[in-house]
């Protein structure tokens, strides 16, 4: 949502719902963490309140863990946490099912994957930045495809069942080798809400994974 017209807001919800879109992804920025500052829980509950598809809210933002309550009264499908920002990644996970949520963990583009190794049974999704977080149209970092090769693997060696999301540069031309390499989700912002046809850029990125 981060790339939409924030002017009219409305009408963009309007044509997520209306669209084969099957979630809406949320980018929570603090200006600490990422240098940049994006919107907070009175915009996430006007979105809530309007929006038909399920939230993946993805947070940007340092101690993440003081707004799960909060988050889960938004009736978010997924909450996505860095694991650069938690000190307890476990705990964390842990709070955010408690909360009747599904616990997604972010890796930025310099975290090895190897990190989740004591995680990945325990996590419903892992978030593959493909870009440096904090600000949308950046273009895609090229390692992503051997990072997301490996998560793959981590997650089948493990007898995992973690979906792998990648954000960051989805368009294209990089969407159908994210696909290829073993990414399950697509998260792509620009590419969709500056398309001419949204509804049609969304379609023939939801028909790769057909």
């Amino acid at each position: 949502m981060l790339a939409a017209d924030f002017l009219h807001l409305d009408r963009e919800i309007d044509m997520i719902n209306r669209s084969e879109a099957d979630w809406l992804h949320l980018d929570v920025m603090d200006g600490v963490f990422v240098p940049n500052i994006s919107f907070g829980f009175p915009v996430l509950e006007a979105v809530a309140s309007m929006c038909r598809k399920p939230l993946d809210v993805h947070y940007m933002i340092v101690q993440p863990e003081k707004f799960i309550q909060q988050t889960a009264k938004l009736g978010a499908m997924m909450m996505n946490v860095h694991v650069e920002t938690c000190t307890h990644l476990h705990r964390t996970i842990q709070e955010i099912h408690q909360a009747g949520m599904k616990a997604g963990v972010t890796l930025n583009p310099s975290t090895p994957v190897s990190l989740l190794e004591d995680i990945i049974q325990d996590v419903d999704m892992v978030l593959l930045m493909s870009v440096n977080p904090g600000f949308g149209g950046q273009k895609f970092i090229e390692n992503t495809i051997a990072k997301v090769k490996r998560l793959r693997l981590l997650i089948d060696e493990n007898d995992s069942h973690a979906l792998i999301e990648v954000d960051g540069g989805v368009q294209d031309e990089t969407a159908p080798r994210l696909v290829a390499a073993g990414v399950d989700v697509l998260v792509s912002g620009s590419y969709v809400f500056k398309s001419p046809t949204p509804e049609q850029t969304i379609h023939d990125l939801r028909m790769l994974g057909a």
